[in-house]
């Protein structure tokens, strides 16, 4: 699913605002703990769209900036209820999000090069379980 999402991202063609660029399908699916989010499409504007489940425990935020580079963000925010661990006795609601943002020249690179890229770190990030990741959310550098 992450590498479809990726290659999306990387296939549109650098287009002004006013384009007719192709769209996330909708829905999208992100699987979390080997559970499914079904995220369908909840807003559509300019060069950005957003897909959120149902009860808005998960958020998909993918959109295209164009100047001097051209940046383009996919965004995966996710919320729960769990105890404050002040007041154990309370519930408090928790946020968090990941994003992957690819920032390149107008020219220089194609959006296959670029994707190479985006493939190389990917691997990286998830190779051997994800033991990139978690050194990065243990403070390592």
């Amino acid at each position: 699913m992450f590498s479809q999402v990726i290659q999306d991202i990387v296939s549109l063609d650098d287009q002004p605002e006013s384009s007719n660029a192709m769209a996330f399908a909708d829905p999208q699916t992100v699987t979390v703990n080997a559970v499914a989010q079904t995220l369908p499409r909840t807003s559509n504007g300019v060069n950005a769209g957003v897909f959120t489940k149902d009860d808005g425990a998960y958020k998909l935020s993918v959109s295209h900036n164009y100047g001097k580079r051209t940046r383009r963000t996919i965004r995966l925010d996710s919320t729960k209820i769990a105890a404050d661990p002040l007041q154990p006795s309370t519930n408090a609601r928790y946020s968090m999000s990941t994003y992957l943002v690819v920032d390149a020249p107008v020219s220089g690179y194609t959006n296959a090069e670029i994707k190479q890229v985006i493939d190389g770190l990917t691997a990286y990030l998830t190779a051997s379980s994800g033991a990139k990741v978690t050194q990065l959310l243990g403070g390592e550098n």
